[in-house]
């Protein structure tokens, strides 16, 4: 049985960066041809880091490419080898297409069909960028991989830490709270002290970077902004029509197939009302069993418990049973106050004082205290 600590020491969380960088470090940044990567090569560059640059090609080589995507297409990999000319590094381009699609793509599928929101990001980071992209870095000298993520790493005694940027407002920590000791010991985040997105494209533009301007990426790299238009393609044969039915039972429509829905959806259920002032109408549950889409009024949206499993803890140790926590749902999603009614290495129950809205299976749970990442898992079910 594991046992875990209630008072932990203060972490030490270094205003710069680098200070936790040994001296001898050899930094590959993945570069996604974006500013904030850009800027975090930049800045490697600048504290005379030994440093090199690689871009990970991950798009379907039998599918006509999609330009300017923000990260992952020809472009990106471009204006990133544009920016490594720049700044006078070596730069890479790394096909892993076959690797990508094993560690993130085939989940994002099964999910999708089965009924489940995933998050591919997560699994991304923990299973590519710091999984595949850190051990091929670290194969040809490397010792750290350097992104352009907005969150920071500290130190408790002999562990590592993770934690919020200081730019709440573009944190990615959620996104990254997978990683285990080993991954965020080799990470560098040269941009989790940044306190406002408009230094690093002004950063950028004084370097005379060609991404100073580039927009933010605001889909999945591999999606577009046509999610079910690519489902459709992806899943073809793995879906099918069913029921869209209210919480007694009722048939009120016809769904096109479970992965085109979501929980917390109101748009486009295709229901018509009975009466002019009906109440509008929320998907609650993705019922795979059944195949059928459960709908009701947004109170019933309302969870005050959730379970998820597929846990991992930053420090290795789970939150004590008891502990206060703040829970996050969605990658720059709102937090909810939370205990942890029970936890072990592989699970967590959670309870909200105030109930959330919005829970779906398949989603990730990451529990914070303060600014620090906790860990988190896969909700499997709420009530």
């Amino acid at each position: 049985m594991t046992v875990a600590i209630r008072e932990a020491a203060p972490a030490v969380v270094p205003d710069d960066p680098f200070a936790l960088l040994p001296g001898d470090a050899v930094v590959a940044v993945a570069m996604s041809g974006g500013v904030d990567s850009s800027v975090a090569a930049a800045r490697c560059v600048a504290r005379g880091v030994e440093t090199f640059g690689v871009t990970l090609a991950m798009w379907p080589g039998d599918r006509e490419q999609v330009r300017d995507r923000g990260c992952c297409s020809v472009d990106a990999v471009e204006d990133a080898r544009r920016v490594a000319n720049r700044l006078g590094i070596r730069h890479l381009t790394w096909n892993l297409e076959s690797e990508f699609f094993a560690e993130v793509i085939a989940g994002f599928e099964d999910d999708y069909a089965a009924g489940r929101t995933p998050n591919p990001c997560v699994r991304c980071n923990q299973r590519v960028k710091f999984g595949v992209l850190l051990a091929r870095a670290r194969a040809i000298g490397a010792t750290h991989v350097a992104t352009g993520h907005y969150a920071r790493i500290g130190r408790r005694a002999e562990s590592w830490t993770l934690h919020r940027a200081a730019e709440v407002g573009k944190d990615q920590s959620y996104t990254l709270h997978r990683l285990d000791q080993a991954q965020i010991g080799a990470a560098l985040l040269p941009l989790g002290d940044v306190a406002r997105k408009s230094e690093v494209r002004a950063e950028a533009a004084a370097l005379g970077l060609v991404t100073a301007a580039k927009p933010d990426s605001q889909e999945l790299c591999f999606v577009g902004d046509d999610l079910a238009g690519e489902l459709s393609r992806r899943l073809a044969g793995r879906f099918r029509p069913g029921p869209i039915v209210d919480g007694a039972g009722r048939v009120l429509g016809e769904h096109r197939g479970l992965p085109f829905y979501t929980v917390g959806q109101r748009g486009r259920l295709g229901i018509r009302p009975d009466r002019p002032d009906a109440i509008p109408l929320y998907v609650l549950e993705l019922d795979a069993a059944a195949n059928r889409v459960v709908v009701g009024p947004v109170a019933e949206l309302r969870r005050s418990r959730l379970t998820a499993g597929d846990c991992r803890w930053v420090s290795d140790v789970p939150p004590e049973d008891g502990t206060e926590v703040e829970a996050q749902l969605r990658a720059h999603g709102r937090v909810h106050p939370a205990q942890v009614v029970a936890a072990d290495d592989g699970s967590v129950e959670l309870r909200f004082p105030e109930p959330a809205g919005q829970v779906s299976p398949g989603q990730a749970v990451v529990l914070y205290r303060g600014d620090e990442v906790l860990g988190g898992g896969v909700v499997e079910a709420a009530a």
